[in-house]
């Protein structure tokens, strides 16, 4: 049952006649840039970080390429001992983990053809963070990128909302709360999301898909798409887009 301030949104939509596109998900580290192609093919991005933090995940670590080959960027956390918390609970255990990250990420990515171009903002992000919190952490790198990409999502968090229980029915809620008409969900969301929920609530329920990337001239062969932003960035500059895609 919808409140009136909801049926308000889901009216005013079908008014103007223009789909409000939204996607859900949990934030992470300094994600690869399929990530940010959601974020950056929807209205309104919400993270969804009051879900239980899940260890040997993508939430406080991610990877780069250096000289070397594949490494992990790993913010430490506190979680042992503490089952059930979750995202937006889990703080760090090192304070100097942001200089310690950003002296890897200058080694590995010195010799990029674009790094000095974006050497000054992303070692801002890292060397100004003095955030504890996880999903704060997250969320500021996020708007960080986004900038850099010229990504103007609205990005919000599920807290901002009301919230029911069921796990998609929790997210038809969001939907019909921001007045969204269409989501869209990783691949991965095929393996939990009920897509008959979707349709009873009027709403377009779309999977995207992540093949077809082409590569970019990235340091370190041989290419690997599945590492930090922060590569493309550093490799591609200005013509990131270009090795993006829309979905």
């Amino acid at each position: 049952m919808l409140n009136p301030l909801e049926l308000r949104l889901v009216d005013r939509s079908r008014i103007l006649n223009v789909p409000k596109r939204i996607a859900i998900l949990q934030s992470n580290y300094i994600p690869w840039k399929g990530y940010f192609d959601l974020i950056r093919n929807v209205n309104e991005f919400i993270l969804f970080d009051d879900v239980q933090y899940t260890r040997s995940d993508w939430r406080n670590r991610n990877k780069i390429k250096t000289p070397h080959g594949i490494r992990w960027l790993t913010i430490p956390v506190r979680s042992k001992g503490n089952f059930g918390q979750t995202i937006e609970q889990t703080v760090v255990s090192d304070p100097n983990w942001a200089a310690k990250h950003w002296q890897i990420v200058k080694f590995s990515y010195a010799r990029s053809p674009c790094f000095e171009q974006f050497h000054d903002p992303i070692k801002n992000a890292y060397l100004g963070c003095t955030e504890r919190n996880l999903s704060r952490i997250n969320e500021r790198f996020l708007t960080v990128i986004c900038n850099l990409l010229g990504i103007s999502t609205k990005i919000s968090r599920s807290t901002d909302y009301r919230q029911i229980e069921g796990k998609t029915e929790r997210l038809v809620s969001l939907c019909h709360q921001v007045g969204a008409s269409e989501y869209y969900s990783g691949p991965a969301g095929k393996d939990y999301v009920q897509s008959p929920i979707f349709e009873r609530a009027g709403i377009k329920l779309k999977f995207v898909d992540y093949s077809g990337y082409p590569e970019y001239p990235q340091l370190f062969p041989p290419f690997e798409h599945h590492v930090s932003i922060l590569d493309l960035l550093f490799n591609a500059g200005p013509d990131a887009l270009r090795y993006m895609k829309a979905f």
